[in-house]
């Protein structure tokens, strides 16, 4: 028998099926945490959100703190972007985006920064008042408390008649929301101190529209002020959830307001414009 007859043949390891299948999914679970560690190993950070959505009505403060968390930046970096950014805005705005960050999803990639963001949120607020045919400033300033006031969007039209109709009559406005703004806050319920607040965002005690818009209106706010229906309304209060009621007579208000103020000590109620 020669030396090669006399070699012996190692036999190759088999794996029983259970191995194979273990084996398959062991080589997945690499696949998968190389697909996801790999690109932040190469960013050099955590991983960042694949969008931000802006909801409406959403305020300038609120969409920065957004903003930051979703890019993982320090907490008030969009917020200096917005002062120092060079952003598309009209020169009513004197720099402030207030109004002017559309409510929107917007994607985020690796290269999205703080400044680049803002921009894509003014031209696309740009695009959406185009295609409303809206140019003006004092429009969008409407818009946003038409967006803050209005129960629901078959309201907008109405507030914002009572809006024009005031500032026609040189009545002051009177908006809730216009304070809760100047305050920094949101509730339904204004006392008699807070109209006294010392602020050009005090619709009580100046007269005409606020200086910049209080939050980012939406397509239905933006139309509503731009086309407001025909109407003498004055006055509105939202009694109760979907039940806003709109008059030019101050008595008639007047007992509209006694009707939400008893739904308010119930627990229900809304704003009164």
């Amino acid at each position: 028998m020669s030396d090669v007859e006399r070699t012996v043949r190692r036999p190759r390891p088999r794996f029983s099926r259970t191995g194979r299948l273990l084996l398959v999914a062991g080589l997945c679970v690499l696949v998968v945490l190389a697909v996801l560690l790999v690109p932040r190993l190469l960013r050099g950070g955590p991983e960042r959100a694949e969008t931000l959505t802006v909801p409406e009505g959403m305020r300038a403060k609120q969409i920065y703190a957004a903003a930051d968390k979703a890019l993982h930046v320090a907490e008030g970096t969009t917020a200096k972007a917005a002062r120092t950014a060079r952003l598309e805005l009209p020169d009513e705005a004197k720099g402030n985006p207030e109004g002017y960050l559309f409510p929107a999803t917007y994607p985020i990639g690796a290269d999205t920064t703080p400044a680049s963001l803002l921009s894509y949120m003014v031209e696309t607020t740009h695009d959406r008042l185009a295609a409303d045919g809206i140019a003006t400033y004092r429009t969008v300033v409407i818009a946003s408390i038409v967006q803050a006031e209005a129960d629901r969007p078959d309201d907008m039209g109405k507030v914002a008649r009572v809006i024009d109709n005031r500032l026609a009559r040189k009545m002051p406005l009177q908006m809730d929301s216009t304070i809760n703004y100047a305050l920094g806050r949101s509730t339904l319920h204004t006392t008699h101190s807070d109209t006294r607040t010392d602020s050009p965002y005090n619709t009580y005690k100046q007269q005409g529209l606020p200086p910049t818009p209080i939050d980012s209106p939406g397509a239905d706010a933006l139309k509503a002020a731009g086309a407001p229906p025909a109407g003498d309304w004055l006055y509105f209060v939202t009694v109760k959830p979907g039940d806003t009621r709109f008059t030019a007579d101050y008595q008639e208000h007047l007992k509209n307001v006694r009707e939400f103020n008893a739904q308010q000590q119930s627990g229900d109620g809304e704003q009164e414009g």
